[in-house]
C-alpha cells in the first residue's frame, strides 16, 4: 500500500484526459503532504492508465494526463 493510494484513486475516477491539482489539493486528497518521495511513487499510477506530467514548481501544480495506448 502506498502513502498516494488515495490520490491515485481519484485521478484514476477522472472522466477526462487531463487533470492539474495543486501541491495544496494533492496533500488533502492524499493524506499527506506532497514531498519529493513523490517522484518515486508516480510510476504507481501507470497501471491505472494515467501518468505525471509536468510538476510546476513555481505555480505549485502537477498534472496529470490518461495514457493511451
Amino acid at each position: 500500500m502506498s502513502k498516494y493510494d488515495k490520490l491515485w484513486d481519484c485521478v484514476a475516477a477522472q472522466p477526462g484526459d487531463a487533470l492539474d491539482l495543486s501541491f495544496n489539493e494533492i496533500g488533502e486528497i492524499a493524506g499527506v503532504a506532497l514531498d519529493h518521495s513523490f517522484l518515486n511513487f508516480k510510476k504507481e499510477l501507470l497501471p491505472l492508465g494515467w501518468q505525471v506530467g509536468k510538476i510546476s514548481m513555481k505555480n505549485q501544480i502537477v498534472h496529470f494526463e490518461r495514457v493511451r495506448n
